[in-house]
C-alpha cells in the first residue's frame, strides 16, 4: 500500500512549532476547558500533548513535561483549576477514547 501524502508533513518544521506552540498557550489561557472536557471531544488533552513530546524526543520527565504544557506544576494547576468529573463527563471521555483505538 503506498503512503498517501499529507500536507501536514510538509510544512515547515518552525511553522508546526510555532502553531503548537499557540495551542498550548491557547489552552493555558482557557484553564476553563477542563481536561475531562478536552478528552470527551477529541481523544485528547494537555497530559497528552506532554506525552507526546516526550514520545517526539523531549529528554523531560513526565512532571516536567506536564509543567511545560500547563505552565506550572501540575498538582498547582490542578488545585485551582481542576474541577471533580461528573458521571457524564466520565462517560464522555470512555466513549471518545475507544474512538482513538485503531481497528
Amino acid at each position: 500500500m503506498t503512503k498517501v501524502n499529507d500536507p501536514l508533513d510538509e510544512l515547515p518544521d518552525q511553522v508546526a512549532a510555532e502553531a503548537f506552540r499557540r495551542l498550548v498557550r491557547h489552552l493555558r489561557h482557557r484553564h476553563d476547558a477542563q481536561n475531562i472536557d478536552l478528552m470527551g471531544l477529541s481523544g485528547f488533552c494537555r497530559n497528552c500533548l506532554a506525552d507526546w513530546i516526550r514520545e517526539a524526543g523531549a529528554d523531560v520527565d513526565k512532571a516536567t513535561a506536564r509543567e511545560i504544557i500547563h505552565g506550572m506544576p501540575m498538582d498547582e494547576w490542578k488545585d485551582r483549576y481542576q474541577t471533580p468529573a461528573t458521571a457524564e463527563q466520565l462517560a464522555r471521555m470512555e466513549a471518545s477514547v475507544k474512538r482513538n483505538t485503531p481497528k
